[in-house]
């Protein structure tokens, strides 16, 4: 194992070594499943482009310190606080982590995203646009933001949206936790590898073979439990109207529907309506960029309604998981609601 060590900005949440020809990123913060901060993304950003000039290193891996996930996604805590104190630091927060996704998007050296235990909401970020992404047996994949007010940024929306059939519609509206093959089957990953055998791969990259060589484990559609259910999900969620949506899947014969219309009628009716509105939008999207350019002005408006604080304060902050919603219904969201947040979008 290289020795870790802080990078430029001097944080200790976020370490950095060369092995070999192998620029490795170890996301540490494991206590809080290394979610991220400003900080951290600002050092992540200042190695990245140390290393982009380096011809010492060639390939870079994305990592997270602990055994209970790459990164459980932004500090939307520390967003809420800022927000209640008057300040830009959430706004500042998302900013400079929309610039670290599109720079993993376009790197100019092969990225590996080691997306083993749970990755979610800002670790999809940092993971799903990187060239090659290991998923393991102990994954749990979700974007699960309308449960806190939110919608799925960090152009989540561009992948989701190219998902085979409704299954990226179901899990943007859901907010739902998919396995590692799940994530392979929707697009999201690339291969299911053993936990243990990550050190052994690394090392084989980091001693020169070719990234595209050294994973070889499950892709397709081998274990996925979503492939199965595209019959009611494509069904239900082929509608720009989430309100139809959700009546379709309290309507159905499957379970799984009536189930998925539980979850969604619990979520943000406002979140619910936006992020079906960026997903449609994000399919006509010609690259990353255009959509986290969208994203920007949604979650800098989404921060200003109140459901944002609300739900981070019932799921992060009191825990009670009894969110008192701007809106007691979906069919209370008008459409001139959802388009004044897009306003500034394309």
């Amino acid at each position: 194992m290289p020795d870790f060590t802080p990078g430029e900005t001097g944080t200790d949440e976020v370490l950095f070594a060369q092995d070999g020809v192998l620029g490795r990123v170890l996301l540490n913060r494991p206590r809080a499943i290394n979610s991220l901060t400003r900080e951290m993304v600002r050092a992540v950003r200042a190695r990245l482009e140390t290393w982009a000039d380096d011809d010492a290193v060639s390939v870079v891996s994305i990592e997270g310190a602990g055994e209970r996930g790459l990164c459980a996604g932004g500090d939307i805590r520390a967003v809420r606080e800022a927000h209640l104190a008057g300040t830009t630091g959430g706004v500042d927060f998302w900013a400079d982590e929309y610039v670290l996704d599109a720079q993993i998007a376009e790197y100019p050296k092969p990225v590996i995203a080691v997306m083993d235990g749970i990755v979610m909401g800002g670790g999809l970020g940092i993971s799903m646009f990187a060239d090659a992404r290991w998923v393991t047996e102990r994954s749990k994949v979700a974007m699960p933001e309308t449960r806190i007010g939110f919608f799925p940024d960090v152009a989540a929306t561009y992948l989701l949206s190219r998902a085979p059939g409704e299954l990226g519609t179901h899990m943007a509206l859901t907010g739902t936790t998919i396995t590692g093959a799940d994530a392979v089957h929707v697009g999201l990953a690339d291969s299911v590898i053993d936990s243990t055998s990550v050190p052994d791969l690394l090392a084989e990259v980091a001693d020169g073979r070719p990234v595209e060589a050294v994973a070889t484990g499950a892709a397709g559609d081998e274990g996925s439990l979503l492939a199965p259910a595209r019959g009611w999900i494509d069904e239900c969620y082929a509608s720009d109207d989430p309100a139809a949506i959700l009546e379709r899947l309290r309507a159905h014969p499957h379970q799984d529907a009536r189930a998925a219309a539980v979850e969604i009628a619990a979520r943000s009716p406002l979140s619910v309506a936006v992020t079906l509105e960026a997903l449609r939008r994000a399919a006509d999207a010609r690259s990353v960029r255009e959509v986290l350019e969208t994203d920007t002005t949604v979650s800098a408006r989404l921060l200003e309604r109140a459901d944002f604080t609300e739900g981070v304060r019932a799921q992060l902050v009191d825990k009670d998981r009894s969110p008192t919603w701007e809106h007691a219904r979906l069919d209370e969201v008008t459409r001139e609601e959802v388009l004044a947040l897009f306003a500034a979008a394309r």
